[in-house]
């Protein structure tokens, strides 16, 4: 699976994937069409599109990303920069000689450990952490669904762990989820291998908005 994620004005090109074609290129120029799965709009400056491949992806092949009708905006987005060549080079995945993902430990435990608020010149950062236990040394995504409580309003997400932690909120600019300043909210997860292979969704975990016990946030 890959996910594309937009910020901002990138944003719309993730919301344009709905009506055009997305590809994996290679350095020989086949293209290997990427099937639209899953288009998901966070709540704050960010936006997600879940492709997967409608074929198998050679080995020791490096590919490149491609649109149908895509802008020059659009090809100068997908640049980095080398720091070793010093030159912006085009955003490519390495693929290896492994056909499949392991499987996520199925004895993974996701822990709610507490709210958190950090206030910066431009905006505060608001999360709920979760401690993550049981882990495998694998790349894992984590379907996130949170619902505010009193509206029973609920968005979708993927995010990763950092350090066996995962902060569900948002930072100074942007994030997924956003908390008003006060108010009840659940979340639950489903772990997932990069071959799109899930654990059963945890329970619902309910939690209380991080700005609820911010002693630095005027109500």
């Amino acid at each position: 699976m890959f996910i594309i994620q937009g910020y901002l004005g990138s944003q719309k090109t993730i919301q344009r994937f709905k009506n055009r074609e997305v590809y994996l290129e290679s350095e020989n120029g086949e293209l290997i069409l990427l099937k639209l799965h899953e288009l998901l709009k966070g709540q704050m400056n960010l936006t997600q599109a879940i492709f997967k491949p409608v074929s198998e992806l050679k080995p020791n092949t490096k590919y490149f990303l491609k649109y149908s009708n895509e802008t020059e905006g659009e090809i100068l987005a997908r640049r980095q920069w080398n720091s070793e060549t010093k030159q912006m080079e085009k955003v490519y995945w390495q693929t290896s000689e492994i056909k499949s993902t392991n499987l996520i430990n199925q004895n993974l435990k996701i822990d709610y450990q507490k709210t958190d608020v950090i206030h910066y010149g431009c905006g505060p950062s608001s999360n709920a952490i979760f401690n993550v236990t049981n882990r495998n040394n694998l790349e894992i995504w984590y379907k996130t669904e949170v619902t505010e409580i009193s509206t029973n309003t609920t968005t979708i997400f993927y995010i990763t762990d950092f350090e066996k932690k995962l902060e569900v909120g948002h930072d100074m600019c942007s994030g997924a989820f956003r908390y008003k300043n006060s108010g009840k909210y659940k979340v639950r997860f489903t772990p997932m291998n990069i071959d799109g292979e899930a654990l059963k969704a945890t329970e619902w975990k309910v939690f209380d908005s991080p700005f609820a016990n911010d002693k630095t946030f005027t109500k």
